[in-house]
């Protein structure tokens, strides 16, 4: 269903026949690079938080990033913590394996990651565990509606 969801929301921005479905599992980073063709660096992961007990964010990062805790924290105001698995599903629409930032309710927010400006495209995920969409930086920002860009993260 939430690919569906996916494909009927980038429509808008004529993106829905970029989809790949993939025959191949893309729910983590490692098996998603495999699937696609690429390096796992080029894996968009959509990564949930809880927002400071107002609903939930979005934060996509480059697949071989990582959160960095003082970052968040001090970019934020408060300390990192990832939704649950049922709470995902519950504040963004996508399960786990699928999480993206497209199709999501309205007051879930979208934060681009600076990890990923090493690359001219991305591929994230499209709401189920083998789908993703190669777009560039710019159809990213566009297509998540996102906030802005932020500095989280770290070993990259």
């Amino acid at each position: 269903m939430s690919i569906e969801k996916v494909r009927e929301y980038l429509k808008q921005f004529n993106k829905d026949n970029k989809i790949q479905e993939l025959n191949e599992s893309t729910a983590t980073v490692e098996l998603a690079a495999k699937a696609l063709g690429t390096e796992e660096a080029r894996i968009a992961k959509s990564l949930s938080f809880y927002n400071n007990g107002d609903g939930a964010m979005v934060i996509v990062v480059a697949g071989d990033a990582k959160i960095d805790n003082r970052k968040f924290k001090d970019y934020f105001g408060f300390k990192a913590k990832m939704l649950s698995p049922e709470d995902t599903v519950k504040y963004t629409g996508h399960a786990i394996g699928g999480v993206c930032p497209f199709a999501l309710p309205e007051n879930v927010k979208v934060y681009l990651d600076e990890s990923m400006k090493r690359f001219e495209t991305m591929f994230p995920a499209c709401g189920s565990s083998n789908s993703a969409i190669e777009l560039t930086l710019e159809e990213l920002e566009e297509t998540s509606k996102s906030n802005t860009w932020i500095d989280v993260c770290k070993g990259w």
